[in-house]
């Protein structure tokens, strides 16, 4: 793979987190708000509100995301924030809460096409678990759907795959009652401590 580069989605990096979520420059689509707002929130907040809210986001901290850069090319997304955080994931009958401990949660990986398969998804991983580290942070969540090691469309892939988290040293700690395109969806977690 050329030269990457993984940073924190801060301020100055919001058109490059726009041009991920909202490729074509709309304000339709999740702009990876889904886990951060309540089901009621998420549904009454309009598409041409999302992009704002994001940018909120984006200029607080802890930075909501991290980006990849391939060659200087915004080219990959992972969603990442205090558990807490997430409203949908606080509220979550399927996804269940282990123990009060502050993790962080990666929800959503998103990888631009032309740049799948060449091992970005882990390059953000790494990124997240330094700047979870970074900001002290108790350890990091997952809940990664369980491939079995097969292929699955990128659309059941956005949470990542049970390899990928376990191959970062994550351990599994259960199966949730969620799945993703029928395949059962793990919590798994890296303490930092």
């Amino acid at each position: 793979m050329a030269d990457v580069t993984v940073v924190p989605a801060t301020a100055g990096r919001f058109d490059d987190v726009a041009s991920l979520l909202a490729p074509n420059g709309g304000t339709k689509g999740c702009w990876c708000l889904y886990w951060r707002l309540s089901a009621g929130d998420f549904t009454r907040t309009r598409d041409n509100d999302r992009p704002d809210r994001m940018r909120r986001l984006v200029e607080s901290s802890p930075a909501p995301g991290m980006l990849a850069y391939v060659d200087g090319v915004p080219a990959g997304w992972l969603a990442i924030g205090p558990r807490t955080d997430m409203e949908r994931l606080v509220r979550s009958r399927t996804i269940p809460v282990i123990d009060d401990s502050p993790v962080w949660s990666v929800v959503c990986f998103l990888v631009r096409p032309g740049y799948r398969r060449q091992g970005l998804a882990r390059r953000l991983l790494e990124g997240a678990i330094e700047y979870a580290r970074s900001q002290r942070a108790a350890g990091l969540e997952a809940y990664p759907v369980d491939s079995g090691g097969g292929r699955i469309h990128t659309s059941a892939a956005y949470v990542g795959t049970l390899d990928l988290f376990t191959d970062a040293g994550f351990r599994v700690v259960t199966t949730t009652q969620a799945t993703s395109a029928g395949l059962p969806r793990l919590l798994v977690r890296l303490d930092f401590s």
